[in-house]
């Protein structure tokens, strides 16, 4: 008769077992879908504040909204290498104006300070200035202002806020660069 029990309860520990890690693993699949998703950075647009390779957690886009100065992960159909990271530099109703020849960037008449980019802005894409950021919709710059393709190249344009996948929050990986992103 005790055997029957044991046999039982081991049935049970089981069964308890595997209820709590399906659990823990639908708990953490829900976090990484709806609230946080790891980014790998391709390339050197966001020197120095980012270098290619550095893992990235973001925060979704489910539960954040972009706002001037942060740095954003963005989906763009004219790039097809996959994601972009960059930093929102205006937002929707907003006007950049860009000075190639001193490297200033001016939003609605006023020059940004800019500590964070690796060199000015003098590299021209293509882009008309001065633009209106549409409804909906974020203007983006990498860093590495030389190294970048991001909303002054035509092509890329503005990015609907749509397709903003979310804001970078963490660099975890390599650990030696472990921190927040600002």
């Amino acid at each position: 008769m005790d055997d029957n029990k044991e046999k039982g309860s081991i049935w049970l520990d089981v069964y308890g077992l595997l209820s709590d890690l399906t659990f823990c693993l639908v708990l953490v699949t829900f976090v990484f879908v709806f609230a946080f998703r790891l980014v790998i950075v391709d390339g050197e647009s966001m020197v120095p504040t980012l270098q290619d390779g550095d893992m990235l957690v973001i925060l979704s886009n489910f539960i954040y909204e972009p706002e001037v100065g942060d740095v954003v992960v963005v989906r763009s159909e004219a790039i097809e290498k996959g994601p972009l990271v960059k930093r929102v530099i205006a937002m929707d109703g907003q006007t950049v104006d860009i000075d190639f020849m001193t490297g200033d960037v001016f939003v609605d008449g006023v020059l940004q300070d800019e500590p964070y980019i690796n060199n000015p802005t003098t590299r021209d894409e293509g882009t008309e200035f001065p633009i209106t950021v549409p409804e909906g919709s974020v203007f983006v710059m990498g860093d590495n202002r030389q190294h970048s393709t991001d909303s002054r190249n035509p092509q890329v344009g503005c990015i609907d806020k749509r397709y903003v996948l979310g804001k970078a929050l963490q660099i975890v990986f390599p650990f030696r660069d472990f921190g927040s992103v600002s």
